[in-house]
């Protein structure tokens, strides 16, 4: 099934993730609200029960390129939510594709990366793929894929990174 969704993902995000062992898009739905929980609230906790813990799941953004492994990836993570930089972002315009055991939730992230008096907008074309891993561990994320569109934007993004 394909569906445009009116929802946002966000600051305002709950962490929903006991409703991530629902079956069917109410999970996945809780599942994708509950990752933008944890990257805004810089929650790693939290973070680590969005994840399927699997060697082959994989992270494709314009900072880190191709990760892979849940380790990987949390490492990457870890770096930005406990760093000295503050950023946010916002999930909108999703279309949602829906399968039995499968979402692929498309959609534009927009946000901000500050780091010291240095403040960058962020537009991010954004897929993430979630999996029904079985009841008993519900809806996983499985892949994300990031990408910033224009290159001006890119490089401005990457040298605040670097600093």
């Amino acid at each position: 099934m394909l569906s445009h969704s009116s929802r946002k993902y966000g600051r305002t995000a709950e962490n929903r993730i006991q409703h991530a062992r629902e079956y069917g898009i109410g999970g996945a739905r809780a599942l994708v609200e509950t990752f933008y929980y944890a990257f805004n609230q810089r929650d790693m906790e939290v973070f680590a029960q969005v994840w399927a813990n699997h060697e082959l799941i994989q992270l494709n953004n314009p900072l880190g390129g191709i990760l892979r492994g849940y380790e990987t990836i949390a490492n990457l993570y870890r770096g930005i939510l406990t760093g000295p930089a503050r950023v946010w972002v916002e999930l909108d315009d999703i279309v949602e594709f829906e399968s039995d055991t499968m979402v692929v939730f498309a959609g534009r992230e927009t946000g901000e990366f500050t780091r010291g008096d240095k403040a960058v907008s962020l537009s991010i074309r954004t897929s993430r793929i979630v999996q029904w891993m079985g009841p008993e561990a519900g809806w996983k994320q499985t892949h994300h894929h990031g990408s910033i569109d224009n290159p001006q934007r890119l490089e401005e993004y990457q040298m605040a990174v670097r600093g």
